[in-house]
């Protein structure tokens, strides 16, 4: 196996083709959906906005350099989330493009 400088392990789901679940995972959702909404601790859940296109993912097109002006408190959002925030503000404006066009 090759060595890498990394010991981040990437894994990919495909969620059309999602493991089966445990029947642990089972009593654990049975108990959710019998809980009220309003007893279940979301804490630990990270914030998503309610859009259809907050499924963003890279392509390797060719890109341009621009000057854009972005609110700061976007920007340091972005920032915040570590190296390589320019490339998933790009994934995020091009999953909201994507479905825009299929509207």
């Amino acid at each position: 196996m090759p060595t890498s400088k990394s010991n981040i392990v990437k894994l990919t789901l495909d969620p059309d083709n999602l493991p089966p679940l445990t029947e642990e995972e089972r009593a654990e959702l049975g108990a959710l959906a019998a809980m009220p909404d309003d007893q279940i601790d979301y804490s630990d859940a990270p914030f998503r906005p309610d859009a259809a296109w907050t499924r963003a993912v890279n392509f390797p097109h060719a890109k341009k350099q621009i000057t854009l002006r972005i609110d700061e408190d976007v920007l340091n959002f972005f920032r915040n989330t570590g190296s390589r925030y320019q490339t998933r503000i790009n994934a995020v404006l091009r999953s909201y493009v994507e479905a825009h066009q299929r509207t």
